[in-house]
């Protein structure tokens, strides 16, 4: 299995209590960390508003992409990118430059994970409108077979129904050979793993075992019918992870991890937050070592092959993630 890792950047309020100046150094330690250790990425969320929507007016996020540019210049072997970029918030001629950018400025590291969007208060709040399914997933399709031919010729034209594009010249190119890899994210049966078998390199969805298994038959079903390798896309799935030397500490963790989100959320916000991420069973590894092992075992045998994953204390305290490298990792690797 393969092993990627979020670094903080505040739509889950994972930096709460830390002061807005020492958010980068925060954030750029975390990145340094991961670089330095046993993962193969770090990532970011491409959100504009933290958690709920709306949220409250005194918190916010780092914008995606001018993190991947940052943090692209401050590591050396990591790849990096968001999980996963808003097709919709970016026209994707000018996307496809900016990570072609974000590639060169990071030696070649950038990943390109795509999505359609779902956050209706974001996309209204910044005068996007919030298009129907539909209107979104063209969006996700058109824009990125716009960057496809970004990356491989230099140039894109297309004259599609929601991105009309003539000659776009997108050089430099990006530095890896054929282009920055495509993550085509989002588990929508009918559209959005037809566009994953059509252009991705990897897939990422749901990470239960029952709705894994799901999307990974509709995937397949897909390839066959658009003629595509379904074992050459690797699938991933997105994980918030507490993990303990004891199912005792891996309470008091999240009880400690709580107590940081009622200042920003009151009580009754803050335990909604916990149950969205840490006691949700579909996303959350939550245990022992030997627990988020086992855990993770059964969804490799299902076809998992590379796992990102959420510590959301790690801002401040890198316990649960330091055991995670130390004992997890290795059993898996």
């Amino acid at each position: 299995m393969r092993f990627g890792m979020f670094v903080p950047q505040g739509w889950s309020h994972d930096l709460a209590g830390i002061d807005p100046a020492a958010h980068w150094d925060v954030m750029k330690g975390l990145a340094r960390h991961a670089d330095a250790g046993p993962w193969e990425s770090i990532w970011v969320n491409d959100h504009l508003h933290a958690v709920p929507t709306p949220p409250p007016v005194e918190t916010g996020t780092h914008e995606a992409w001018s993190l991947v540019a940052a943090l692209g210049a401050v590591t050396e072997r990591v790849r990096l990118g968001p999980v996963c970029t808003c097709m919709g918030f970016r026209n994707p001629a000018y996307l496809a430059k900016v990570a072609a950018t974000c590639d060169i400025v990071s030696g070649g590291r950038v990943e390109m994970c795509v999505g359609a969007g779902w956050d209706e208060g974001e996309w209204t709040a910044y005068g996007y409108g919030f298009p129907p399914v539909g209107e979104r997933l063209g969006m996700l399709e058109e824009g990125t077979e716009i960057m496809r031919q970004a990356w491989t010729t230099g140039v894109a034209t297309l004259h599609g129904k929601h991105y009309q594009v003539q000659d776009a010249i997108v050089r430099p190119l990006p530095l890896q050979d054929g282009g920055i890899p495509l993550w085509i994210a989002g588990g929508g049966e009918k559209v959005t793993l037809r566009i994953a078998a059509k252009y991705a390199r990897y897939s990422n969805f749901d990470g239960s075992p029952e709705g894994f298994a799901r999307k990974s038959a509709v995937l397949a079903e897909h390839c066959r019918d658009v003629g595509t390798d379904f074992d050459a896309i690797v699938r991933s799935s997105v994980y918030y992870v507490m993990v303990g030397t004891s199912e005792t500490e891996v309470e008091e963790r999240i009880a400690a991890h709580e107590a940081r989100l009622v200042p920003i959320l009151g009580v009754d916000g803050a335990q909604e937050l916990i149950r969205r991420f840490l006691r949700n069973d579909g996303l959350t590894l939550r245990g022992t070592p030997e627990q988020v092992v086992e855990r993770l075992e059964e969804m490799q045998a299902r076809g998992l092959a590379y796992g990102v994953f959420v510590f959301p204390g790690a801002a401040h305290d890198r316990s649960s993630l330091e055991l995670f490298e130390r004992e997890v990792i290795p059993a898996l690797r």
